[in-house]
């Protein structure tokens, strides 16, 4: 064993291999409720042992000998417990008795997560149950960062999972890759899920950090993988390279306390020109393709951005005409919010502001601080600073991300003692 990990007990280690983990249980006992309790168990105990005994040579083998041991001593248990009650029927079909064998053939390495990403994306659910599931079971979200990403309240998106680990315990899902017409079928949860997955990682809905480079690493490598499997479809393209060309920022998105630095301000010679250069080559390669998507669309426009030398150099005009063609595809708010910033850049801020009074209305926004931070961004570029110092102020209220809230708050100090 390793020496025990001291101040930064092994919480981001069990939460990269939670996933991993899950799929390799549930591949072998074919339970998804049964198998996510024992893992949810096996973390606990490593939890508790780890930082006392030291981290194992292999965590990952130790994770899921542990689960496996909590979910086979639980089937012997409920198999006696109905032995004594003279029940004939035995819990675990003859099929899946081979699957408790301890002699299991399945490889110990093998990373089944992208066999999970595909189940949990199953037709049988509802897309967004799907969606819900798999950021739960593959993205390790807690249901509140969920229910955040998804815009609702958290006892609906708890109600929501639940239901979906029930639909897909009683549809008998198998856990294996789908077939090419499966993964049509799926494939566009799939991609929402890492999406989200990934942008919950750029900018985390709360906590006293800006980013968890965890999740944001995690959606990448899942994308690398659906890419992988799916290496002609243009918007599994269009993500991956969206994905790397937002992540090619992160260095410069932080000061060195952390604090948020915003896209004009940053310095540009901290961004990845390595992971620029793939995006770019990987949304080129998409485009050309002819069938367009939303996802490409959105790395064209990260491409424009990452492309430009400073921030001065950015190629609005073509930024807004990105978007233009990405709101006739999407039905998505955040979409609108940044289309009025790329209105804003090129007509003016009033005609930005216009077009934020037409998404007032739209429930998915109300109470939503993204709203508010435009909108205060809008009115200090056309000069109304009170109604600025309002807006940025009812914004750091809404957010709980700290160094998005200690920005904003920052910028109706920096307009309030500027006006004195």
């Amino acid at each position: 064993m390793t020496s025990p990990p001291g101040d930064a007990p092994a919480e981001h280690l069990l939460r990269d291999l939670a996933p991993q983990v899950l799929a390799a249980v549930l591949r072998r006992f074919r339970d998804f409720a049964a198998s996510e309790d024992a893992v949810q168990e096996a973390l606990l105990a490593a939890a508790t042992q780890w930082p006392r005994d030291g981290v194992p040579d292999e965590p990952r083998a130790w994770l899921i000998h542990v689960a496996s041991r909590r979910i086979t001593d639980h089937v012997r248990s409920e198999a006696a417990r109905r032995r004594r009650e003279a029940f004939v029927v035995s819990l675990v079909p003859p099929e899946q008795q081979i699957a408790l064998a301890p002699d299991s053939d399945d490889p110990p390495e093998q990373d089944d997560t992208l066999a999970l990403l595909f189940m949990c994306c199953h037709p049988a659910l509802s897309p967004s149950s799907a969606i819900a599931l798999t950021l739960r079971a593959v993205g390790g979200l807690t249901t509140a960062e969920i229910a955040r990403a998804f815009l609702v309240p958290e006892a609906t998106m708890a109600q929501r999972i639940s239901r979906a680990k029930q639909t897909i315990k009683a549809s008998g899902v198998p856990f294996q890759m789908p077939t090419p017409e499966e993964r049509a079928q799926r494939l566009g949860a799939v991609l929402h899920v890492v999406y989200l997955i990934f942008n919950e990682g750029y900018t985390t809905s709360s906590g006293p950090e800006l980013h968890r480079t965890d999740l944001s690493t995690e959606a990448i490598r899942l994308t690398r993988a659906v890419h992988a499997l799916l290496p002609d479809d243009g918007e599994v393209t269009g993500l991956l390279a969206l994905m790397l060309l937002t992540d090619a920022r992160r260095a410069a998105r932080t000061g060195p306390a952390g604090e948020l630095i915003p896209l004009h301000e940053q310095d540009r010679s901290l961004w990845d020109q390595r992971a620029i250069a793939e995006g770019v080559a990987l949304v080129t390669a998409a485009l050309s393709r002819g069938s367009i998507g939303p996802y490409q669309l959105q790395a064209a426009i990260a491409a424009v951005h990452d492309e430009a030398s400073r921030a001065e150099d950015t190629d609005w005009p073509q930024i807004l005409a990105l978007y233009g063609v990405l709101m006739r595809l999407s039905d998505n708010p955040m979409v609108a919010l940044s289309h009025a910033v790329a209105t804003a850049m090129v007509h003016g801020p009033r005609a930005g502001l216009d077009l934020l009074d037409s998404l007032d209305e739209d429930p998915r926004l109300t109470g939503h601080y993204r709203l508010d931070a435009v909108r205060a961004h809008l009115l200090e570029r056309a000069g109304d600073h009170e109604a600025a110092i309002a807006h940025y102020r009812r914004a750091a209220g809404r957010t709980t991300n700290i160094p998005e809230q200690n920005y904003l708050a920052t910028q109706a100090a920096r307009l309030s003692d500027a006006r004195q």
